[in-house]
């Protein structure tokens, strides 16, 4: 393998990867041999026909699309090396020779990690964040327990009152058509939740149970199903059951009930100390947050636009995996939320650039600043993985590879560089 780079503004190279002609043929070779059965020769049974015949009968070039695959997956991890390039973004390949006997060439088109211009990173100021808990806050907490704590109280003898929670049989119709979704049996509403459309809840205020009755409502103009927006429905709906919350009165009993504590006043005292701590992490995380921006907004680079694909790429692959784990494919999410895959990366694309810019302008503090991760903080962050996974520190190393010991380092690095900034700032 023989290789040149070129280097072009934008932080953009492209490689020129030369294959020798032996090596090429063998990956003609490799080709024919994984795909011979996929062949039909008279005279010969499916996968007997040998290689001259198959390139006969169907051309040269039959295997020429799998054997470049090949050259290509064999050379390119090399090619990177040998550049020694910091490539940024997967590579747009092109073929520039292919042909039997001769030498196989390809470009590969890169992005590469641009340079940062840090401005001033030290003695950053900026607004601290309040940690502070007040009477307010604990009061607040105090009605947020209280409500997981109500009663639900079966209601038959009055109608639907905001703030009832019903369950309810629906058929919604357009056009005096049903339509997909529009149907449920036992279907629970809290009446004020807002989680229906238009007034459809404010039309179940003061029907009874086992009472049938039609809603009439509007879907929004921005309805997430075209077919829907923007029309009239009716719905026949029935109320089948009432319940509403009766919330517990908050005294000391109150406190016993939901605490360790005996007394009201202890049960606050507490509540306002759980506050505190999470307030002040909270507000540490914010301070960390303004900090950084301050430094990012401060400095320059020239991103390029496949790194910046690149990570809207990954982005959106991690949200269809979330998606995944949740029951739901990608298509069926597009589908319900009037998208399509080119909309959300449009979308992702600031946030994308967001994360770029930071982690770029991090990397460069490590560098400045000549930050070292200690083996004693490698061990810790090792130690904290393996009480996640339930496994042996040792053991866990042992399954690391050298790649992501090299990421693992590389994040420690960046968070150091986070502290650095946070403790060099003026939080005012």
């Amino acid at each position: 393998m023989s290789l040149q780079v070129e280097r072009s503004e934008n932080n953009m190279a492209k490689l020129t990867v030369e294959v020798p002609a032996e090596q090429f043929n063998e990956c003609i070779k490799a080709a024919y041999k994984q795909n011979k059965n996929r062949f039909n020769v008279p005279g010969f049974r499916k996968g007997k026909a040998p290689l001259n015949m198959i390139e006969k009968m169907y051309g040269e070039g039959v295997f020429y699309e799998d054997a470049a695959d090949r050259a290509i997956n064999e050379t390119y991890a090399d090619a990177m090396k040998e550049s020694a390039l910091d490539i940024v973004s997967r590579p747009e390949i092109d073929v520039v020779q292919i042909g039997k006997g001769q030498s196989f060439i390809y470009t590969a088109s890169v992005a590469l990690k641009p340079e940062v211009t840090l401005g001033d990173y030290k003695g950053i100021e900026v607004q601290k964040a309040s940690a502070e808990v007040t009477d307010e806050d604990v009061s607040a907490e105090l009605v947020r327990v209280q409500a997981q704590n109500a009663r639900l109280l079966t209601i038959e003898d009055r109608p639907v009152e905001d703030g009832d929670q019903t369950i309810i049989d629906f058929e919604g119709s357009v056009d005096g058509k049903t339509f997909e979704g529009g149907t449920a049996e036992d279907y629970p509403l809290t009446i004020g939740s807002h989680s229906f459309i238009d007034t459809f809840e404010e039309q179940l205020i003061g029907k009874t149970i086992g009472e049938e009755c039609q809603v009439h409502v509007t879907f929004p103009e921005e309805y997430h199903v075209k077919g829907l927006a923007g029309k009239p429905a009716v719905f026949k709906v029935t109320v089948k059951e009432i319940k509403k919350k009766e919330l517990p009165e908050i005294n000391d009993e109150f406190a016993g009930e939901v605490s360790e504590f005996d007394t009201l006043e202890e049960y606050k005292a507490d509540l306002k100390e759980k506050l505190q701590d999470k307030k002040a992490k909270e507000a540490a995380t914010k301070n960390e947050d303004a900090v950084v921006e301050a430094v990012v907004a401060k400095a320059a680079m020239d991103i390029p636009e496949p790194m910046l694909d690149s990570q809207v790429e990954n982005m959106v692959q991690d949200y269809a995996r979330r998606m995944q784990s949740q029951g739901i494919s990608m298509d069926q999410y597009m589908e319900y939320a009037g998208m399509t895959v080119a909309m959300l990366k449009e979308q992702m694309k600031p946030e994308a650039e967001r994360r770029i810019r930071t982690r770029l302008v991090l990397e460069a503090v490590v560098e400045a600043e000549a930050i070292q991760v200690t083996e004693e903080r490698i061990d810790e962050e090792i130690q904290k993985m393996a009480e996640m996974y339930k496994m042996e520190a040792a053991k866990l190393r042992e399954y690391m590879g050298d790649s992501e010991m090299e990421r693992m380092r590389k994040d420690l690095a960046v968070q150091e560089a986070v502290d650095f900034l946070v403790a060099e700032a003026k939080l005012v």
